[in-house]
């Protein structure tokens, strides 16, 4: 054990994180077989083993950000993240019939935990922060973001592709007072977001993206592109296009990575987004082209580092009243997810980006909405 708690020590050298040390960002390490774990498993282990309260951090997400902003986590290969990339080359792991399993695993889980983590609306995706001061006005900020970027106009029919629990489609309804077509593979979202927007001129179908028919004059997707897959980027871009009008805009909200991967962390495809995959710069460039124009690409990934960080604190408050039906493994397994994701904003190993795109081109071009 000696040995394998040395090889950790040399993976976290450089990075300001100590095992068992004064810091409130080091390792408390309450379990030895933690060290092995993790060089045998890779960030599968690393999270597997906090779950199982193998180890401790009083700030866990400054830890994890010191530790993504050394690349320390790059050292470690797993057997896990070689079997997933082997299998991506001979499975469509985002297809159709896969594309309803993370609506099971994770947004079916329980409406109860959602409603207390997010905000009144129930967005799941990045708020805006540059003039908000708590988290639903952030969210708020961000829908109309959206709406204005899209220019929308009384009476335009509108498509939200992985609508949520519908906070979106309603916000745009009665803002802005368009129809709105909302899918989701999640039976949980798609029966409360038909509550929510009830009396407004909202559908909602549950339904995968591909099998969509119509035609709209807006079409924008928040934080659903991360479930669609490099394998199918192209026939998502394609399909959107045959939905949308000559003359429509379309605004894809993802979250985006530096590099161009084909495979997500094993711990995130285990325990939180089965089949997920973060999306590069060249990975949606390629896939677009020949198909939309660039009108404006926004980047403020950094709003997403607040935005889970004030998750967290709302679901930390409301533990209390959920801990009986979860539990304490989910608990943790939970706050490392978003500590950990917090931490990767944080660090710039993840970005978000809303990318306004057009079929042909506006004339003239259009005028930045920041």
């Amino acid at each position: 054990m000696p040995k394998a708690r040395e090889a950790v020590e040399a993976l976290l050298r450089g990075t300001g994180v100590q095992l068992d040390g004064p810091n409130p960002w080091d390792v408390k390490v309450n379990d030895p077989s933690f060290f092995r774990r993790v060089l045998w498993k890779g960030t599968l282990g690393v999270g597997e083993s906090y779950m199982d309260a193998q180890w401790d951090c009083a700030q866990l997400d400054e830890m994890l950000f010191r530790v993504f902003r050394a690349a320390a986590e790059e050292k470690v290969r797993s057997i896990h993240k070689l079997l997933m990339a082997a299998q991506t080359h001979i499975i469509n792991r985002q297809s159709p019939r896969r594309s309803f399993k993370v609506g099971e695993q994770h947004y079916d889980i329980g409406d109860d935990l959602y409603e207390r983590m997010l905000d009144s609306r129930m967005i799941y995706s990045c708020g805006y922060w540059r003039n908000a001061n708590d988290l639903d006005s952030a969210q708020e900020a961000k829908l109309d973001l959206v709406c204005r970027k899209l220019r929308l106009e009384p009476g335009m029919r509108v498509l939200d592709i992985g609508c949520g629990w519908g906070g979106a489609a309603q916000f745009a309804a009665e803002r802005y007072g368009v129809s709105v077509t909302g899918v989701t593979v999640s039976k949980n979202q798609a029966e409360t977001a038909r509550a929510r927007c009830k009396g407004l001129p909202v559908t909602i179908l549950l339904q995968d993206y591909r099998s969509l028919q119509g035609r709209f004059d807006r079409i924008y997707s928040l934080g659903m592109f991360e479930h669609v897959g490099w394998r199918n980027y192209r026939t998502y871009f394609e399909h959107v296009r045959r939905l949308l009008a000559d003359d429509g805009l379309f605004l894809l909200h993802t979250i985006g990575g530096n590099v161009s991967e084909r495979t997500t962390d094993p711990w995130i495809e285990r325990y939180i987004f089965p089949n997920s995959q973060i999306p590069s710069i060249q990975q949606i460039a390629h896939a677009l082209e020949g198909v939309f124009i660039v009108e404006d690409w926004h980047s403020f990934g950094p709003d997403y580092d607040r935005t889970l960080m004030a998750w967290h604190e709302r679901f930390r408050a409301s533990w209390p009243e959920l801990a009986d039906k979860y539990g304490e493994r989910f608990r943790r397994m939970w706050e490392f997810w978003l500590l950990s994701s917090a931490a990767a904003f944080r660090s710039r190993r993840l970005q978000l980006w809303q990318i306004l795109l057009s079929p042909r081109g506006v004339v003239g071009g259009l005028e930045e909405v920041r």
